[in-house]
């Protein structure tokens, strides 16, 4: 299954499907297992589950983020929905925390104080406040427990130890050393836990060495903002999804200092928005200011 939230309030939940043709198939209309309207008071920015399948958080312009009990065997909502209310502006990412020694550990940031909260999801306690961003907090990825990326309009990248809790590290984006640089809109880590991916607004993608600290290289197969990034389950590839409308594949099986092969993965009519795999095969999810979520097959895209 996926979720898929809208500007219209509405979310969605979707069956994945069960047979992935390797042969070009047209495209068809998925079969929607559940659907809430007016889920949120405003548009739905951001919806992410947690890593046992059975919450569905989402995050909006109301300043609101909902916690949805699913129960995936009868594709139904279960009992109340708990609202958090810390948030004083849009928010712009949501993102559990894997392996987390606190339970189900929701990570959320955003607009306005440009704070990154901690809660405790089964009883909304507030575990911890994330402070040091001067811009609107764009985009978070949390590993290994208790290590935290995100990616700011301040123009940095900040890692986070969540076991302090405080800022390890700050990564200027590219150019940022020569006071220029551009706001990070998406930021995402390996399954190694060894290699930072940061999309940027002015088109570029960074990769950069977590145990080297070191930058690899900065490399730009966009015209546009890039609005999300993420790495394949195995790690040999990289999706990129860009205003420009489209999805880029690059390859990194090779040498990540030297230029790196990229083919354009899948098209959109308007600005790419997110694109997410499967955890466990080559598909992907994109969707987009077209107002479509669609499903593509790495093979045959």
């Amino acid at each position: 299954m996926y979720a898929v939230g809208s500007n219209s309030k509405t979310l969605r939940v979707c069956a994945y499907p069960s047979n992935i043709s390797t042969s070009p198939q047209p495209p068809r209309q998925p079969e929607v297992l559940f659907k809430r309207n007016r889920h949120h008071k405003g548009s739905i920015y951001c919806v992410t589950w947690n890593h046992t399948d059975d919450i569905i958080a989402t995050g909006s312009n109301d300043k609101l983020i909902k916690l949805l009990r699913f129960n995936a065997e009868k594709c139904n909502a279960e009992g109340p929905d708990t609202e958090l209310s810390m948030h004083d502006g849009t928010i712009r990412d949501l993102t559990f925390q894997p392996n987390s020694p606190h339970g189900t550990v929701l990570l959320s940031g955003g607009a306005g104080n440009c704070s990154i909260y901690v809660t405790e999801c089964n009883k909304g306690r507030s575990l911890h406040s994330l402070s040091g961003h001067t811009g609107h907090v764009l985009s978070l990825f949390g590993w290994s427990g208790h290590l935290l990326a995100s990616g700011s309009e301040d123009k940095t990248v900040r890692f986070w130890d969540l076991r302090v809790p405080k800022c390890i590290n700050i990564i200027g984006s590219p150019g940022s050393d020569k006071g220029q640089g551009s706001s990070v809109a998406s930021v995402c880590i390996d399954p190694s836990g060894r290699l930072l991916a940061s999309g940027q607004e002015n088109a570029t993608t960074m990769l950069y060495d977590i145990r080297g600290g070191r930058v690899l290289q900065t490399y730009q197969a966009h015209t546009d903002q890039i609005r999300t990034v993420r790495f394949s389950p195995n790690a040999y590839y990289l999706l990129s999804g860009s205003y420009d409308s489209k999805v880029v594949l690059c390859d990194l099986q090779g040498d990540l200092t030297k230029p790196l092969p990229s083919a354009v993965a899948a098209t959109h009519q308007d600005k790419i928005i997110q694109c997410r795999w499967h955890p466990n095969h080559f598909t992907f999810l994109t969707s987009s200011a077209d107002r479509t979520a669609t499903l593509w097959n790495h093979c045959n895209s």
